[in-house]
């Protein structure tokens, strides 16, 4: 019965996130980046990580889709701004999209994106908060902070962008 459920939210968290890049409303397009995200948590319930699905609503529901929301209504960019920020890059997104596609295919297959059940105790799932945070701050510290600066990175664009349509309403 797990497995039903984990192939109906992931059957929706794809397709959702399908309709995130396909929409041409930035709106439609963050509402679902949120659908996207409750199916993720949907699965860290499955995952038996109730932490992750919390943090996943929270942070990302909660935060960073305000945040999104808030920089398009700001921004406001019209279509003809659009069209001159995308430069013919649909050929080559369609392109990875497939090659992306094929790959997670491949890796189903394989069996390596699904855990085995038996990998983690009882006692890892119970603790889960703990293991998260060992294994985050130990093993996985240097993409947690390359993740960082990413999204550091992310913030100094988003604030630049916004400085740079300022300075040209300003200049009109």
């Amino acid at each position: 019965m797990e497995q039903l459920f984990f192939y109906i939210f992931a059957f929706a968290a794809v397709i959702s996130a399908i309709l995130v890049i396909s929409v041409r409303n930035p709106v439609h397009s963050a509402f679902f980046l949120i659908v996207t995200f409750m199916q993720v948590a949907a699965i860290f319930i499955l995952l038996r990580s109730p932490f992750l699905a919390a943090v996943q609503v929270f942070v990302y529901v909660g935060a960073v889709m305000v945040l999104f929301l808030f920089a398009v209504l700001v921004l406001d960019m019209g279509k003809e701004t659009m069209k001159e920020h995308l430069h013919g890059q649909s050929i080559p997104a369609g392109v990875m999209a497939v090659i992306l596609f094929l790959l997670m295919c491949y890796m189903v297959v394989k069996g390596r994106i699904v855990a085995n059940p038996g990998s983690y105790g009882e006692a890892a799932l119970v603790n889960n908060t703990e293991v998260i945070g060992r294994e985050l701050y130990t093993r996985f510290i240097y993409p947690f902070e390359i993740v960082s600066l990413i999204l550091l990175v992310a913030l100094v664009g988003a604030i630049a962008l916004v400085m740079q349509s300022k300075g040209k309403e300003q200049g009109k």
